[in-house]
């Protein structure tokens, strides 16, 4: 499950149990996880379905971007090395060099939904 539909997801399946429940949780997938499985007793029926799934999917997404410089160092040293501390044009220069990176850093730039 992608990320836009693991969010969407979780609006329409918890959104109101969130709203509820959760007000006040800073809203990253741990905080909230615990804050549904605390308030397990009145969670809607289709929340507890759906949460464990939508947000094992937002933070597989929050893991692969943090881990993408590290599956990555080669080609942003490589192709990048002079924007590579630079955030953004040490992305976009990654971006761009896809055709020359190795299959492990192409599929890092997958799992983090830049491709």
């Amino acid at each position: 499950m992608n990320f836009e539909n693991a969010a969407a997801m979780l609006a329409a399946s918890c959104g109101k149990d969130i709203d509820d429940n959760c007000r006040g949780v800073n809203l990253d997938a741990t905080r909230l996880r615990e804050c549904l499985g605390r308030n397990q007793d009145v969670v809607s029926a289709k929340c507890k379905t759906d949460y464990p799934q939508a947000l094992g999917a937002i933070q597989a997404r929050i893991t692969a971007r943090t881990s993408l410089v590290k599956l990555c160092n080669w080609e942003l040293n490589r192709f990048c090395g002079e924007v590579r501390q630079d955030p953004v044009k040490g992305l976009q220069c990654l971006l761009e060099s896809t055709k020359k990176a190795t299959p492990n850093c192409n599929k890092a730039i997958n799992a983090a939904g830049y491709q």
